[in-house]
């Protein structure tokens, strides 16, 4: 007879497109901003992880419900409401800021294979490049969900390193519980950064996306997609709940890692991944070094594969074409055209040595200022009765995603006018 699996077991099992989605959130991108925030502001803003958590929250769930009623992904539900020349600019958007993001997630793995190996960082950018695009157009998405969702796991890497840098936890907790808000638009800036990071637009279409793989991947048509019951709606709730409150948690540790050695230190702004990693060693030992890195390769491993897919799932539901993961490359070769055409141009954007710790910076600003107009074209698909076949969002999801635009919103207005 075959043993009945433990509970802990069927917990993993009920983890999916969440938990893949919230630790893709924790790209080279996001470690760079909480670490880059750690290190100029020091503890002062850990009460972010806490407070947008929640948002996040609202907003990935109401994505994934988006794509488990309406049995297809965000692009093509928004189709059904919005200009379709108004969608191509977003597809244009989404596109530009995900490659930008893709070629400096590769600079940053590549810092910390040079930093470790000594073999020159372009090299690294090629082969880490070429080697994800194989896996993501060679692989079927049962094989890439499954090794993404094992590379969530490296996300303790960060919680390690915290550990080890021996924090004062009672100041901790304070500047945890009590926000500070910054007095300058430095301050302003890196809070839209993180909100940039965290809430940011590629996730959106990501998750609402691979709703409508999964529903594929039990061997589900069209019309069998259509509608979701509720224990299916309760699972992917408590998946988004785990996926992102251990990806707000690894930013929780970045940022206090980065605050107790780096800014403790005087080095408030380190220029590459390297930098940071180099950095961690003398203060808080080899141990937190090597954590560090290899946190920086295996999200860069999962988020890549995201930022990608964002864009072909988006343009791809625009246009018509076919796409999935699932898909081999002859049956939706549109659809991975324009993976390879954003992954190459990452690649190609690390030989112009642009600043790849800025550009992820500015990327996640972009992100900031460009989620919160998303956000309510995502909550007007989500009342929509008739779209949502009667299952439309709950007045308190809709109010926690108005009130998550409207902070991003305020918070980019600060930025500006302080």
């Amino acid at each position: 007879m075959t043993k009945a699996p433990g509970r802990l077991v069927k917990f993993w099992r009920t983890l999916g497109p969440g938990l893949i989605t919230g630790a893709a959130d924790d790209d080279p991108s996001g470690i760079t901003t909480y670490s880059l925030a750690g290190a100029q502001f020091g503890p002062s803003l850990l009460w972010m992880a806490v407070a947008s958590w929640p948002l996040m929250w609202a907003v990935q769930v109401m994505c994934a419900r988006i794509g488990m009623v309406t049995g297809r992904g965000l692009m093509s539900a928004m189709r059904e409401r919005f200009p379709r020349p108004v969608l191509f600019g977003v597809c244009i958007a989404l596109f530009s800021a995900n490659s930008i993001n893709i070629g400096a997630d590769l600079a940053g793995m590549a810092d910390a294979a040079e930093l470790l190996s000594g073999v020159n960082s372009h090299v690294w950018v090629v082969v880490f490049g070429v080697g994800i695009l194989w896996a993501a157009v060679a692989l079927r998405y049962a094989v890439v969900a499954r090794v993404l969702k094992w590379l969530a796991l490296v996300l303790g890497a960060y919680v390690l390193t915290a550990l080890l840098s021996s924090p004062d936890w009672g100041a901790v907790l304070h500047d945890t519980v009590v926000p500070s808000l910054p007095s300058d638009a430095e301050g302003w800036g890196m809070i839209v950064a993180i909100l940039g990071t965290t809430i940011s637009p590629y996730l959106f279409f990501w998750q609402s996306s691979q709703e409508v793989e999964e529903e594929k991947g039990l061997g589900r048509a069209r019309p069998q997609r259509i509608g979701a019951t509720a224990e299916e709606l309760k699972a992917r709730n408590t998946d988004v709940g785990v996926g992102t409150f251990v990806s707000n948690a690894a930013m929780f540790f970045i940022m206090l890692t980065t605050a107790i050695t780096l800014h403790a230190g005087g080095n408030t702004h380190p220029k590459t991944s390297q930098d940071v990693a180099r950095a961690l060693e003398p203060l808080a030992g080899r141990g937190s070094m090597l954590l560090y890195t290899v946190g920086i390769f295996g999200l860069g491993a999962l988020a890549i594969p995201t930022l990608a897919g964002s864009s072909a799932y988006a343009f791809a539901e625009l246009l018509g074409f076919r796409q999935g993961i699932d898909a081999k490359f002859g049956q939706a070769r549109g659809f991975y055209i324009i993976m390879i055409i954003s992954v190459l141009g990452g690649v190609g954007m690390d030989f112009l040595n642009i600043d790849a710790v800025r550009a992820l910076y500015l990327t996640a600003v972009l992100n900031g200022l460009v989620a919160p107009p998303l956000l309510i074209g995502i909550a007007i698909i989500a009342a929509d009765k008739t779209l949502m076949r009667g299952q439309q969002s709950t007045r308190l999801a809709l109010g926690l995603v108005i009130l998550t635009a409207a902070i991003m919103v305020a918070a980019g207005v600060a930025m500006f006018a302080i």
